[in-house]
């Protein structure tokens, strides 16, 4: 384990504004795998929407920049109630997205932001963390395997 560590602050709106256009595409991009593009760039915005009607205010939900210990911002993240659970009983959290700078992947950052965001989850009351990702998205999938995160549900698709 690595001895990186990162402190969490609110998103500025500005910060806010890059997160959910990069969150947006990424999203729309991995979406067109099944959908028509533009129907998967629609069904992105749709989940901002849902999730966050009232974007960075939402009640419930944290949307955190990571700093190192210089103060420079070395990625964001997203955590909220977990949206498969009923409101009001919500017993666990829910990682929408963690995003690493591309300038300082592969430096032990992402597992500092996941550190960070887990104790944000504890510090809330909430019981554990859940997170979705991807099935190409193999770098995503080996950070939250060598951070203890195990499958919990698995879907799979084959065209025919």
């Amino acid at each position: 384990m690595d001895d990186r560590t990162v402190h969490l602050r609110r998103m500025t709106p500005a910060e806010y504004r890059t997160a959910t256009e990069r969150r947006e595409a990424e999203t729309a991009r991995e979406l067109a795998a099944f959908l028509p593009a533009e129907l998967a760039r629609e069904r992105a915005r749709e989940g901002t929407a849902r999730f966050l009607p009232d974007g960075p205010d939402t009640a419930g939900h944290h949307l955190v920049v990571a700093e190192d210990a210089t103060g420079r911002a070395v990625g964001d993240a997203w955590i909220g109630p977990d949206p498969r659970q009923s409101v009001g009983g919500t017993a666990a959290a829910w990682l929408y997205d963690l995003h690493v700078r591309p300038e300082v992947r592969r430096q032990g950052f992402g597992s500092a932001i996941l550190r960070a965001a887990e104790q944000l989850t504890a510090r809330e009351g909430w019981t554990a963390l859940g997170l979705n990702v991807f099935g190409g998205n193999e770098a995503a999938i080996a950070l939250y395997r060598a951070n203890g995160y195990r499958v919990d549900a698995m879907s799979l698709r084959k065209e025919v």
